[in-house]
């Protein structure tokens, strides 16, 4: 064995204990609360970037007036790199660490250091040049890409934790391994375009936004390892939007409890808390009728104020995600049918064409 090869298998071995992916993460915490403070901070500067003028709810204000080819190019640029550096580093583990650890393995240590360093850059771009991809694309892109993850874990965590109380939806062992195996992928996806989004403002809602999207970051980065599949450090990954959702819908519209979108949010993201998530954490029977009863106080303090007649806001927001999941599901069970039939399909003519 040479030198270089010992001092791997060295490092290695040092670096799987618990206490090196505690660490990471609190450290990961950590950081994802000082640099969100950081950007508030410093965001006074960014009014000498003049901005369209704002037409409406549905219009994404954070952009520049006269975008430049330049600003274009960088933020594309830079979500490309960080885009590929973090599916490449998610297809090494994949197809040469494999196992999990109870520490961390070096290409955890790569994927912290190319997230912290894209971090960094993504508030300096904002310093210099301001725009994001927001200038070339629909809002709703950006929603709709951590809505398909939040969906995603629905159907993945089906078999563990169930989708309706505790009972998992009938999907075969192949579309949750689907799921399972390249997920990874998908959630970069989601996240790393969501980050690359919005320009590193300091509203409200964007701090909040930054702070879950460096969390989402931080969890991406300890792949294969044992604090990445831990149950109540997965579940803060699902509830932080709950916090996120309700804080930026309470801030559009403020005063009369009958004209607020807040509790859509809150109360929505807390239902599929009760029905699905709160199933996978091992709770004792007497601890989940307590929730229920919190719950249901909870609404009837709320809505007896708002009004019994805006009730059914609580469920749009469980009904697109459940739908969403179902689709999902039988849109991946397509693609996997289609699969086996062309293997099917070639076999079947393989061996008539070896005998001509």
């Amino acid at each position: 064995m040479s030198a270089k090869t010992s001092t791997q298998s060295s490092v290695a071995a040092q670096m799987s204990d618990a206490k090196y992916s505690n660490i990471a993460l609190w450290g990961g915490v950590a950081f994802s609360a000082l640099f969100t403070l950081f950007i508030w901070l410093t965001g006074d500067r960014l009014v000498a970037f003049a901005k369209p003028v704002d037409q409406g709810p549905f219009w994404y204000y954070w952009i520049l007036e006269s975008p430049t080819w330049v600003s274009r190019a960088l933020a594309w640029g830079s979500y490309t790199v960080h885009q590929v550096a973090i599916w490449g580093l998610i297809y090494y583990a994949q197809t040469q660490v494999k196992t999990y650890t109870k520490g961390l393995h070096m290409v955890n240590v790569w994927a912290l250091a190319v997230n912290a360093v894209f971090i960094v850059w993504h508030w300096l771009h904002t310093h210099l040049f301001y725009d994001k991809l927001a200038q070339d694309t629909s809002m709703f892109s950006s929603q709709g890409s951590v809505i398909l993850m939040l969906v995603w874990i629905l159907l993945m965590e089906n078999r563990r934790r169930g989708m309706f109380f505790g009972k998992p939806l009938p999907f075969g062992k192949s579309i949750i391994d689907f799921a399972k195996k390249y997920h990874g992928y998908v959630f970069s996806w989601a996240t790393v375009y969501t980050f690359w989004y919005h320009p590193a403002e300091h509203t409200q809602g964007h701090l909040i936004g930054f702070f879950y999207m460096f969390l989402l970051l931080l969890q991406g980065s300890l792949f294969l390892t044992r604090i990445h599949v831990n149950r109540w450090w997965m579940l803060t990954q699902e509830l932080t939007v709950l916090v996120h959702g309700g804080l930026v819908a309470a801030q559009q519209i403020q005063g009369d409890l009958t004209q607020v979108i807040w509790p859509m949010f809150a109360f929505g993201f807390g239902v599929m808390f009760i029905v699905t998530q709160m199933h996978g954490l091992g709770l004792k029977r007497w601890q989940k009728w307590l929730i229920y009863a919190l719950f249901a106080l909870a609404i009837a303090f709320i809505y007896g104020q708002r009004g019994w007649h805006q009730l059914n806001e609580i469920i749009r927001i469980p009904a697109i995600e459940y739908i969403c999941a179902i689709v999902l599901g039988l849109l991946i069970a397509l693609g996997i049918g289609i699969k086996r039939g062309i293997e099917s399909l070639r076999q079947r003519f393989q061996p008539a064409q070896s005998a001509s």
